[in-house]
């Protein structure tokens, strides 16, 4: 036990350094060839910090621990909008690009509705089970290649690149070098947490579902956690925000399907409650975007969403 906790300290260590890592090197490519910062935490930053969350589920799915990698997935998306962003927002108050608001955002929404309403067989359309099958996988997919041809053909918008940002230069190959090693160390670090806290969880005798909301949830979003805390405190809002929305987009429209893809996955309506949570939780950030301060996450906003979570994860845990 005292070895897990140690090697669980190390894999902090490591993500919050391969987080630095990996928004020097996203934010000085950013800079130079004039990509928006909110483009770059849509996809490479988004992509590499939700890796963990596909190597886990692809896992769990293969082992037939199906409520571990739906968990792991919807429960990471809370994790992210919760208290990612209200971590986030209290260290820096996030200010949003029109366009986040606009469609990043909504589609975060639609994609969880999209996936409520396809694992709901029994409910919605009468099956005798539920499941995400390989069509509902491809649909999924489906749907995320629009999403990256929308990000494709926004890839370049001048008016989402902030000019004034001070954000250091380095060259082409150095910033290359720091988004690989980071994604490399984020990885890294996010399989000793997760491992780690898998072992001393199961030493508790902690239920799959439960597990797989809470511990494999929080463990495979470190990376998130740490790359949208590391971007506030540098003052790359940008990249806080669109890493936290990308990872959303990423978790359902791509890594879930792909799990269903390799092996079609059995669902648990139990889960209905935690994708009701993200819907609801996806409303609240889109109606704080228009209150007060337009398109800006205040500390106080930050906090209710902070908050949130914590009262969402006291209701996991008396549920057992």
């Amino acid at each position: 036990m005292l070895l897990a906790l140690v090697l669980l300290l190390t894999g902090f260590v490591i993500l919050i350094k391969g987080a630095d890592f990996l928004v020097s090197g996203s934010s000085s490519i950013a800079k130079k060839f004039k990509i928006s910062n909110i483009a770059i935490g849509l996809t490479v930053v988004a992509l590499g910090t939700s890796t963990p969350e596909l190597l886990v589920s692809v896992t769990s799915s293969i082992k037939g621990y199906n409520s571990a990698a739906f968990g792991n997935i919807i429960g990471s998306n809370n994790f992210n909008l919760l208290l990612i962003l209200g971590v986030a927002g209290l260290i820096y108050p996030l200010v949003v690009l029109r366009n986040t608001i606009r469609y990043e955002v909504p589609l975060s929404l639609l994609a969880a509705a999209i996936l409520y309403l396809l694992v709901n067989d029994t409910l919605i359309w009468g099956d005798n089970f539920n499941r995400l099958s390989r069509g509902d996988s491809a649909i999924l997919l489906g749907l995320f290649g629009l999403f990256m041809a929308y990000i494709i053909r926004t890839m370049s918008n001048a008016s989402d690149f902030d000019q004034d940002q001070q954000i250091k230069i380095f060259s082409t190959p150095k910033s290359a070098g720091f988004i690989i090693l980071g994604l490399a160390m984020l990885v890294g670090g996010g399989t000793l947490v997760v491992d780690n806290a898998i072992l001393i969880a199961k030493t508790y005798g902690l239920s799959d579902k439960l597990i797989g909301l809470t511990i494999l949830a929080a463990g495979t979003s470190l990376p998130e956690l740490a790359t949208s805390a590391v971007a506030a405190y540098k003052r790359n809002t940008d990249i806080a925000i669109g890493n936290v929305v990308g990872s959303n987009i990423f978790n359902i429209l791509f890594i879930l399907p792909v799990t269903g893809m390799i092996k079609p996955m059995d669902y648990n309506l139990a889960l209905n409650f935690d994708i009701s949570v993200l819907m609801v939780a996806t409303i609240v950030l889109m109606i704080f975007m228009f209150t007060l301060n337009t398109r800006k996450l205040d500390r106080w906003e930050a906090a209710l969403l902070l908050s949130g979570y914590i009262a969402y994860t006291i209701f996991l845990i008396s549920l057992g």
